[in-house]
């Protein structure tokens, strides 16, 4: 799970968390969120769940099985009309 402690503080630090402020949210002890993210230990399937919720990401991105950023099919869909529109744009280029 080298994925997930680099997934885990860098999205703790993108919010500009402190790793207390994230134990506090999720009722994660601050000691086992530094274990987590330096490796020492693996999260169970407890606290996949609490952070994914928190962060509001995937337990699969989360833990580096994915590199897409979204929970559920809603955010996906919403993440490919954007895609969508963007491309539409890059063609108005190209006429």
């Amino acid at each position: 799970m080298n994925n997930f402690r680099n997934r885990i503080r860098d999205l703790r630090e993108d919010m500009d968390l402190r790793q207390v402020d994230v134990a506090n949210a999720t009722g994660i002890d601050q000691k086992t969120l530094s274990n987590y993210e330096t490796g020492k230990t693996n999260p169970d399937s407890t606290s996949l769940i609490k952070l994914a919720n928190f962060f509001g990401v995937s337990i699969d991105y989360l833990v580096g099985y994915s590199s897409i950023n979204v929970k559920n099919n809603k955010d996906l869909s919403t993440r490919l009309e954007k895609i969508v529109n963007e491309i539409n744009e890059l063609r108005k280029f190209l006429k």
